[in-house]
């Protein structure tokens, strides 16, 4: 994850095969407002989940 005062960049990336290397497979770039909402609207999702496994839709989203 990278932050500056233009915004927030999330690497997304995955084990290669049997090693300790990572590969990014995406990048996810937003603006700190966006951050903000993902933040707050993961954080009620987690909150509402607790101890279930769904989708957003699962919970009321």
């Amino acid at each position: 994850m990278t932050i500056n005062s233009d915004g927030v960049v999330l690497d997304v990336a995955q084990r290669v095969g049997s090693t300790n290397q990572v590969r990014i497979v995406t990048r996810i770039g937003m603006s700190r407002e966006h951050a903000k909402k993902l933040v707050n609207k993961l954080g009620e999702l987690l909150i509402g989940s607790d101890g279930h496994i769904g989708t957003g839709k699962d919970f009321g989203n």
